[in-house]
């Protein structure tokens, strides 16, 4: 990393308030700082790595203050990255900056096969981190399994509901489904077995104990009440009034609809597209005598959205207990689903193909021609929305879970007020704030203060717990 790279590195931290997401700053004009294995896990688990830049006062807006003992630092951080499993080989560079020495640690990302990096010291559970926005924080037993994972092919699609029998699926979408597998298959061999047997070659169903067990994907696709077994597969819709969840209606209501989808998955898809479309706001399009309604977004968006969060959810039994969200706000459409992306793909890499979590599910979806082809989606949904002149899609893979958003125009990073700005750096270094520390901090009496928090806490920037004077605010959900 050269001179002028840390300089705009500088630049960005000052102009954003506080440490981004792939660097962070750290004081270390009085010695090596504590706990820097924490950071050096995080980047190693970050998509692209991140940046560790010493020399610089975040308390004091990223105030230049020097590296006291840069070779006794460098030191030190070779060393501890000898502890990290798998051990790390960061780069080190050395400028001199407005008459001090600043040292950049360029910490490489992790191969995937190979996360999550963590402290041996500490061991696997105590010495994983991730990066969560501009902060670090040790990882959850989800997450850490989540990377695990990663490494080998899933099979809890092929694992049997052995509560259910053949019974709980529907004969009639079997018989029309094995009918259409004889036509594109009909040289199989298996095909003069009994019905059964045929469904354990399909995979279908599978023998446990010398009984007949639907496996989950079976029971997604063909069951007659899926739900029965398996109570948070389903698809949930919520119709918010503003552009945040806390943001309330004239009348005092969140929600303006709030809608759940059971099924199969075939009949949760259809059943959730029609109805979030039909929520929609609608404009007309006049041509000749006809008229057109063009939807706020587009159907086939929306859909592949929806069927791709059906596919490539996580079904361990880590997250079997939540179930998949689309919520609309006045400005976006979401979708989201349990567990991050999958194997080696990452955000950057969504076009070039899929790793697929779920194959026995992917390969039944694709039979029944609810996916066209792997990795088709991403494509889909960034062509509709090129169409229709709205902006691209934003993917987010926060590791517990895969978000997209679906905008009306593109959003705008508006810079946060001076108040609000402070009152942030305030909780970021203390980890919460009452009413009369954000009073004592912005020299404002009782009733601004709790205006401000209060506005934040809408907002998502904070979040309340307690009551009177026990009220402190944390850091929000957003």
């Amino acid at each position: 990393m050269d001179h002028e790279s840390i300089l705009r590195l500088i630049a960005d931290l000052c102009r954003r308030h506080g440490e981004l997401e792939g660097v962070e700053a750290k004081a270390a004009h009085t010695g090596t700082p504590a706990d820097l294995f924490k950071p050096l896990s995080a980047f190693a688990n970050r998509a692209g790595g991140g940046i560790l830049l010493f020399g610089l006062d975040e308390d004091a807006g990223f105030k230049v203050v020097g590296v006291g003992n840069p070779r006794k630092l460098q030191e030190d951080m070779s060393g501890l990255a000898a502890q990290m499993e798998p051990p790390l080989r960061p780069s080190f560079s050395v400028e001199e900056i407005e008459g001090e020495t600043l040292v950049a640690v360029e910490v490489p990302e992790g191969a995937y096969d190979q996360k999550p990096c963590y402290h041996r010291p500490h061991g696997l559970h105590e010495g994983s981190f991730i990066r969560v926005g501009n902060s670090t924080r040790r990882m959850s037993d989800y997450e850490i399994y989540s990377f695990i994972s990663s490494r080998t092919q899933p099979t809890f699609d092929e694992e049997p509901v052995l509560r259910a029998t053949m019974q709980d699926l529907d004969r009639a979408k079997l018989e029309k489904y094995v009918a259409r597998r004889k036509e594109a298959r009909p040289n199989a061999p298996y095909w003069n077995l009994p019905f059964e047997q045929i469904l354990k070659q399909l995979q279908i169903v599978v023998e446990v104990d010398g009984i007949l067990h639907p496996t989950l994907a079976g029971m997604l696709m063909f069951g007659v009440y899926p739900q029965i077994f398996e109570l948070q597969l389903f698809i949930a819709y919520l119709q918010y009034y503003g552009t945040t969840t806390t943001e309330e209606a004239p009348s005092g209501e969140r929600f303006l609809d709030n809608r759940k989808f059971e099924g199969t998955i075939k009949e949760i898809i259809d059943d959730a597209v029609a109805y979030v479309m039909a929520s929609m706001r609608k404009g007309s399009l006049i041509r000749g005598v006809t008229r057109q309604d063009i939807y706020e977004y587009p159907e086939v968006a929306l859909r592949e959205a929806i069927v791709n969060a059906v596919a490539h959810r996580d079904y361990s039994q880590f997250v079997r207990g939540s179930h998949i969200q689309v919520r609309m706000f006045a400005d976006r459409l979401e979708v989201e689903n349990p567990g991050g992306l999958y194997g080696r793909v990452t955000i950057d890499k969504l076009q070039e193909g899929q790793s697929t979590r779920n194959r026995l599910l992917m390969h039944l979806m694709e039979d029944v021609h609810l996916v066209e082809n792997r990795g088709s989606g991403i494509d889909a949904m960034l062509e509709a929305m090129q169409k229709r002149g709205l902006p691209a899609p934003v993917f987010e893979d926060r590791r517990t879970v895969f978000l997209v958003k679906f905008y009306q125009k593109t959003p705008v990073e508006v810079p946060l007020a001076e108040e609000e700005q402070r009152i942030l750096a305030y909780v970021r270094k203390h980890g919460s704030i009452r009413r009369a520390d954000a009073q004592e901090l912005l020299g404002a009496n009782e009733a601004q203060a709790r205006y401000l928090l209060q506005k934040m806490q809408k907002a998502g920037q904070l979040r309340k717990e307690g009551h009177y004077r026990d009220t402190r605010y944390f850091p929000g959900y957003q």
